[in-house]
């Protein structure tokens, strides 16, 4: 079963992967999509708004005679990221308490 993702957790998950370090395209999809289903068609959108919002930056690095793009959390980014883990935890709690019978959640921490 796959859960219908929301552009706020691909905003989150892209921030998340960035904090790490910079990544162009083609790796953010690959680190993105080993957790949920992206494509790079989902994924560019979102960084051209994470951008626009002032939460990336982008720079180009020759790679084998092209450029690659690179982008590059800011400062509002990382802010942002932090909101998104704190809203996370609340989320995630909150849906827990739904979905786990009572024995699962004692399991689990």
């Amino acid at each position: 079963m796959t859960f219908q993702l929301g552009s706020a957790l691909l905003e989150a998950c892209v921030l998340a992967v960035l904090a790490r370090g910079d990544a162009y395209g083609y790796v953010l999809t690959q680190q993105v999509g080993a957790v949920i289903e992206v494509s790079e068609t989902a994924l560019y959108p979102v960084l051209r708004r994470l951008q626009k919002d002032g939460a990336l930056t982008a720079y180009d690095q020759p790679y084998q005679g092209r450029n690659r793009r690179y982008y590059q959390v800011t400062q509002l980014g990382q802010a942002r990221l932090r909101q998104f883990r704190a809203e996370w935890l609340s989320y995630k709690e909150a849906v827990d308490s739904i979905l786990l019978e009572e024995g699962q959640k004692d399991d689990q921490g």
